[in-house]
């Protein structure tokens, strides 16, 4: 295949990249974003194999892992639960920071079979594409892991901190720009070894320090970091494709990172560079033993529910954990046939990603003109008979507005406290993510529902009758 033709199908996968990220940007046309990127990766893999000449050995390895890897990856999509998909994008991002690592190695140790000169002799540019793309993929990578044990349960999701911890991280930083560019002088091999070894260092000194509550935005940062190594390394292999696709992944996921960090009323430079100012999240922790709790059951929420004229429905974390989107919805039906109007309110960070509840709701076929972001909603709490919490913990805290010490200070959260009357689905009374009691559950319009959320989501239907 001509180099043009190929630049023009380069062109052509990258036009439908942006469209699937212009897809993704609702609920309402997020399938037809996937099918736009599905068919945009296909075109820029196919391309490339097509660019690469004629038949031999070697593609035929690469044809055979690529089938292994798509074979892999295929199962577990199928075979994933969207309760673990914050963990799935995390692990997968770790993967492509690796590649881009694995790919930089290549490029330098065999420097002619990518035309970018002989060993020793490698051009200054390239060289430079190279290290930036193994550094920020070797970062991506560690910190990726980081990330996927805190949101699997395997590493703490507290905050794991040491003294001088940032300027330790600081020094890294700049003692990585200072190795590039003496390797750019000397292209020694220790140098670029000791450049990726110090990325993969600091990797995890960026991700330890940043706790539960913050766990959203660092999955749209690592997303954004394993873009731009990609484009580092598209560079390195002049490929079109790999530039246009990781520029779009890495500047995408950094608008994404502002935009949760401005939700969570985080600093943006904070968190990227590893929770700097961040608080002790175990110090506030409330002695919720010597706090009376008002508690309930099916039938007590099923009458508050039946003489509301207005519930609104607060998802979280605990409803993907327990599956009950479709108890929910189900039990939303039936409130809607007594001429209950019910909307739903989705905080930015609810669940473990952006976006979470939103595919949930989705799933379940909640029309979308019923689901509405907290800037729409938080003023209509006041005016609500009902609100039905369902899982959600961090962001209903009202202490987010009246403790300063509280780590989720400042973050704006749903107003659920000023509805008449609040119904919390919630197993016990252990703290949410961000690891501090919830005020919310001792209000005295509050009534506690402890049980599994889908199993009390049909109890309550089934009381209605």
């Amino acid at each position: 295949m001509s180099a043009n033709l190929s630049a023009s199908f380069y062109l052509l996968s990258g036009i439908l990249f942006i469209l699937a990220l212009r897809g993704l940007s609702s609920p309402e046309t997020s399938r037809r974003g996937n099918y736009f990127g599905i068919a945009g990766m296909i075109i820029a893999i196919l391309v490339t194999f097509l660019s690469v000449g004629g038949f031999n050995l070697n593609l035929v390895y690469v044809l055979i892992f690529l089938l292994i890897g798509g074979t892999i990856g295929a199962l577990i999509a199928f075979r994933i639960p969207m309760t673990a998909m914050p963990e799935l994008v995390a692990g997968f991002h770790s993967l492509v920071g690796l590649a881009a690592v694995f790919v930089a190695i290549s490029a330098f140790l065999k420097p002619e079979a990518f035309n970018l000169g002989n060993i020793g002799e490698i051009k200054i540019a390239s060289l430079i594409e190279m290290s930036l793309g193994a550094s920020i993929g070797a970062i991506t990578f560690t910190g990726s892991i980081i990330a996927f044990l805190k949101l699997r349960g395997i590493m703490s999701g507290a905050p794991i901190i040491f003294a001088k911890q940032h300027y330790i991280n600081l020094i890294l930083g700049i003692a990585i720009i200072v190795l590039i560019f003496y390797l750019c002088r000397h292209q020694s091999d220790s140098l670029f070894w000791t450049i990726i070894g110090l990325s993969f260092l600091i990797g995890v000194l960026l991700i330890i320090p940043i706790g539960g509550a913050d766990m959203p935005v660092v999955i749209s940062m690592l997303n954004s970091y394993s873009g731009w190594a990609a484009a580092g390394i598209g560079f390195t292999l002049e490929n079109t494709a790999l530039i246009i696709t990781g520029a779009l992944v890495g500047s995408s996921g950094a608008i994404l990172s502002y935009i949760m960090c401005k939700g969570m009323n985080r600093s943006f430079f904070n968190v990227i560079l590893g929770g700097w100012g961040a608080a002790d999240q175990n110090s506030n922790k409330s002695s919720k033993e010597q706090k009376p709790v008002k508690s309930g059951n099916a039938d007590d929420a099923a009458f508050l529910m039946k003489n509301a004229s207005s519930v609104i429905i607060v998802p979280g974390y605990g409803m993907a954990v327990a599956q009950a989107q479709h108890a929910l919805r189900e039990m939303v039906d039936t409130l809607k046939k007594n001429n209950i109007k019910v909307t739903y309110a989705i905080h930015p960070v609810a669940g473990r990603m952006p976006g979470h509840m939103n595919v949930l709701l989705a799933e379940a076929n909640v029309p979308y003109d019923e689901v509405f972001e907290l800037e729409e909603i938080n003023s209509d709490f006041a005016n609500a008979d009902v609100a039905f919490v369902i899982g959600a913990n961090d962001v209903t805290n009202p202490v987010a507005k009246t403790d300063p010490q509280s780590p989720i200070y400042g973050m704006p959260v749903l107003d659920v406290e000023k509805s008449k009357s609040v119904l919390f689905v919630k197993r016990s009374l252990s703290p949410g993510y961000a690891g501090i009691d919830n005020d919310l559950f001792y209000r005295d319009n509050t009534l506690m529902l402890f049980a599994d959320a889908k199993k009390m989501v049909e109890e309550i239907t089934k009381a209605f009758d």
